[in-house]
């Protein structure tokens, strides 16, 4: 398998840690979505990273899909229920953290790629609130647990580390840290982890 990504995307990061987690190999590609001569809308048509291709030459994208077929391929580290409530809930728990994502990317390349007399200030203060909304609620579905849900780790508490590594890479300024120590020691106890280590974002 291939897979086509950034350095810096926390969408790659979370399949990058779902591939290490369940100790499966791929040839990591390097793709910069944002150069003329990018090459990604051969494999995605959206134009998107991160962008799986498997071994027959077929193409897989979005994030949460690929990450959902890539814990079908291995017993080991399983990170996602196979039914019920409990499958739900991390799924929820992904759309959550990649909704927090969704805002924070939105209001950066507003600042990037857009010149400073036609962006919109207001449209980037509602996209922060979805921001800091977004981490609130993970604080509170979190509480005093170990993990987003339950004694071990799952794909929620991949997704939600990715967001909040992004966060701290993109986004220093927000005190998330300081004012939610519960996600603050998950994302510590995360980070130690060799399949967060290695992938940490660099620009």
């Amino acid at each position: 398998m291939k897979l086509l990504g950034s350095l810096a995307s926390p969408y790659v990061r979370k399949v990058r840690v779902v591939l290490a987690e369940k100790k499966l190999d791929y040839e990591f590609v390097l793709e910069n979505v944002w150069s003329p001569d990018t090459t990604i809308g051969l494999s995605n048509p959206l134009g998107k990273v991160p962008c799986l291709i498997m071994e027959d030459g077929g193409a897989m994208f979005d994030s949460r899909v690929i990450v959902e077929y890539l814990d079908t391929m291995s017993p080991v580290g399983k990170l996602i229920p196979t039914q019920g409530r409990g499958r739900a809930s991390i799924k929820c728990w992904e759309a959550l953290a990649d909704g927090v994502l969704d805002a924070g990317i939105a209001v950066r390349l507003e600042m990037t790629q857009r010149p400073e007399n036609e962006r919109s200030p207001a449209w980037m203060a509602r996209q922060m609130t979805k921001v800091k909304n977004g981490v609130q609620a993970m604080s509170v579905g979190l509480g005093d647990a170990p993990f987003c849900t339950g004694a071990k780790m799952t794909l929620a508490d991949v997704a939600v580390g990715c967001t909040l590594g992004w966060l701290a890479f993109r986004f220093p300024e927000l005190t998330w840290r300081d004012d939610y120590a519960n996600l603050a020691r998950l994302f510590d106890k995360l980070s130690e982890r060799k399949s967060f280590i290695d992938t940490v974002p660099v620009a």
